[in-house]
């Protein structure tokens, strides 16, 4: 059985995120391998909708209850501490390709027709921001009442299910499997008193105390943590009094389910990133690290509708023709809805912006999805009116046949995600499946497309690469990207051999992505989660997450090397001595891996006698000059590509983001007003491929 609030990928008006598509098609995938699925959703306000469409029909199910509230009086202002919202929840059925949809109504789960989810901003103002609890607590009922047979719940989004593993597992005692369809914050919290009344009225049993952070650690480093995660949507504010939902639905689940190796390895340790420092102290980690058994994954894919889809021979030429635009000019293709900051859509603009005032020969097919309107955002619109000849645009939201003739005309598929929220990326794996050619972010969760490799040395690498990013406006992406369009309009013109190898390789491995194959995945393990049956955690992949504490002794010495190098490129220190002690020749090694990936903590450790060429006195990286109104900061570190300097007593900018220091050589160089403070400065070094470690340093005085 399928818990999910959006389901409907069979008709657009149904779905507002690539998440119905994977719910959807994992769903009839299973079926048609034999089981027996259904799945269990809001009718969000649709149900005259469903019937007139679908012919959908009253299960005659009714379910009258009040809804406990518990409103945090710090963030609900004049309203009352508690609300019981009477609610009467009925249900529509419908039979699709195998799957029996439930659509659960009430006067909550009505709510908010056009965005299905609460918008920002509800928490606080409007009730309906309890919409997604009320669908936990009301499907929980449901679920009991109608569905209590089940031998298993797959239940989509933490943040959307976390109450389900514990209030299922204690009555009638189905197993869930926990499916992380989207990277939202994974220490994203709730109000515990809230989620505690929600369990208790559900009859679960689950002790809150034990998903409380530690407490917060004093020192420099920690302060401009706290003060710019935030900004990087990473890790959310601190909120007294609230829990991590995450830790409450991985604890109690069944198993773990991720869409591709990549998301999961981000999601377990958040490698490289802005957020690793901090995330290594919280509880979630600690909660993933004990119930490292129960992750796998589960897949996601290209819909089979899609993959038999054929474009007529002169698709290509007909389709950029009748839009007026020159076809022997190659031709750039981006599909996502609009979301300037999470699909990196400003800095495409100002990179098109770039490219087309330089006069780059090529056409750009630009969709920025909106829900019920298709007003292009003002940056678009000015670009598409601006370059004619050149920018087509639009933000409708449309039938898989639209989106279908757009990515099939395209050479190359632009996708310049930021802040490591996409997981599979459907949208980018449809368009390589006609042979586009993909230029995007190195995701973690992406990485399965290919585009990652430089395409010049590995033979399986399918396009171009563009940087990570955390921060808006990003002028390092936006300079990549500029650089790429322009480096793939000239292998279209000037090397159609090697285009033409890439379009092959991104075709052949976005077809590798299969729903069969998800399916297999799934079936298998919710085989082996109803057998009781375990799948440990093999060594090496505990050394590549940095969870050392799972090896034994054996692990350690065989996979010494492993370990040494590993947990240097980790910021490791103790796991590094040790795996390097009575060996100089691995500690050279290893001294070299840190200092590439500006791990110092570890190069002090090791302390070699003779650290790699260019390393100098990397104690005194960070150097400072007082005058009368000013001091001024030099920082010698030739592998950074941008770094950001915070003083930890300075309130600093809003946003909580540092100073951007001015690139000389292998120096940066910058200056804050007045004297500095006694303690350390913090900076965030910006490594090649869009990599990000924090560097607390104190300061020498320059002579």
């Amino acid at each position: 059985m399928t818990f999910a609030f959006e389901c409907g990928a069979f008709d657009p008006r149904l779905m507002r995120s690539g998440t119905a598509s994977l719910v959807w098609n994992t769903a009839t995938g299973l079926a048609a391998r034999g089981h027996t699925v259904s799945i269990v959703t809001p009718a969000h306000g649709l149900g005259g909708y469903l019937r007139e469409r679908y012919g959908a029909e009253d299960t005659g199910f009714s379910d009258e209850f009040a809804m406990p509230l518990l409103l945090d009086p710090s963030v609900w202002r004049g309203f009352p501490p508690r609300a019981a919202p009477r609610l009467c929840t009925t249900a529509l059925r419908l039979r699709r390709q195998g799957v029996d949809l439930y659509f659960l109504s009430n006067s909550h789960l009505d709510l908010l027709a056009r965005t299905f989810v609460p918008p920002a901003g509800t928490e606080g103002r409007d009730l309906a921001y309890f919409k997604e609890q009320v669908f936990q607590v009301t499907g929980v009922r449901f679920i009991r009442q109608v569905l209590g047979d089940a031998d298993l719940v797959q239940a989509y989004e933490p943040h959307q299910h976390y109450l389900l593993p514990a209030a299922l597992g204690a009555a009638p005692g189905i197993p869930v499997v926990s499916t992380v369809a989207t990277n939202v914050p994974v220490n994203l919290k709730v109000h515990r008193a809230q989620a505690a009344e929600l369990l208790a009225f559900l009859g679960a049993h689950a002790g809150l105390d034990e998903y409380a952070d530690p407490p917060e650690e004093p020192g420099a480093l920690h302060d401009v943590l706290r003060r710019y995660l935030p900004a990087t949507l990473l890790d959310p504010p601190e909120r007294p009094g609230y829990v991590a939902c995450h830790s409450l639905a991985f604890d109690h689940a069944a198993a773990v389910d991720f869409m591709t190796p990549g998301q999961r390895e981000h999601c377990v340790t958040f490698a490289n990133t802005p957020f690793e420092e901090r995330f290594g102290r919280l509880t979630i980690s600690r909660v993933l690290r004990r119930n490292a058994d129960k992750v796998f994954v589960g897949g996601c894919a290209i819909s089979g509708s899609w993959l038999r889809r054929e474009p007529p021979r002169d698709h290509r030429r007909d389709f950029l023709t009748g839009l007026g635009l020159d076809p022997a000019l190659p031709t750039f293709y981006h599909g996502a809805r609009y979301a300037p900051d999470h699909k990196g859509q400003s800095e495409l603009f100002e990179a098109l912006a770039q490219v087309l005032g330089e006069g780059l020969e090529a056409n750009f097919l630009i969709r920025c999805a909106q829900p019920g309107g298709s007003e292009l955002p003002p940056e678009l619109a000015e670009l598409a009116d601006k370059y004619q000849d050149r920018v087509r645009a639009d933000g409708e939201l449309v039938d898989e046949p639209t989106l279908f003739a757009y990515a099939a005309a395209a050479d190359f598929c632009v996708f310049p995600s930021k802040f490591e929220m996409d997981t599979f990326l459907i949208a980018q794996g449809e368009a390589m499946a006609f042979g586009a050619v993909p230029i995007a972010t190195e995701q973690a969760g992406t990485r399965h497309f290919g585009q990652a490799f430089d395409w010049r040395e590995r033979p399986e690498a399918t396009g171009f690469a563009l940087p990570r990013s955390f921060r808006p406006d990003d002028d390092l992406l936006r300079d990549r990207l500029a650089e790429q369009l322009r480096e793939a309009a000239h292998l279209f013109h000037h090397d159609a051999g090697t285009y033409a190898r890439l379009s092959g390789r991104a075709r052949r491995t976005a077809r590798s992505f299969t729903w069969e194959a998800s399916a297999r995945l799934r079936e298998y393990r919710f085989r082996g989660v109803l057998a009781g049956a375990a799948v440990p955690t093999d060594a090496e992949t505990l050394i590549r997450r940095g969870w050392y504490d799972g090896l034994d002794d054996d692990a350690w010495t065989a996979h010494r090397e492993l370990i040494a190098l590993t947990a240097a490129a980790q910021g490791r220190p103790q796991e590094c001595v040790r795996a390097c002690a009575g060996r100089p020749d691995l500690a050279a090694a290893a001294f070299d891996t840190a200092y590439r990936a500006a791990r110092f903590r570890v190069c002090a450790a090791l302390d070699t006698e003779e650290p790699p060429p260019g390393a100098g006195d990397f104690r005194r990286r960070l150097r400072v000059r007082s005058r009368a109104d000013r001091t001024d900061v030099t920082y010698h570190f030739p592998h950074a590509e941008r770094v950001e300097l915070f003083r930890p007593e300075a309130d600093g900018p809003p946003d909580g983001f540092g100073q951007v220091m001015r690139r000389h050589g292998d120096t940066f160089r910058g200056s804050v007003p007045g004297p500095l403070g006694e303690g350390p400065l913090v900076l965030l070094i910006t490594l090649p491929r869009g990599r990000f470690v924090w560097d607390e340093v104190r300061p020498s005085p320059e002579h």
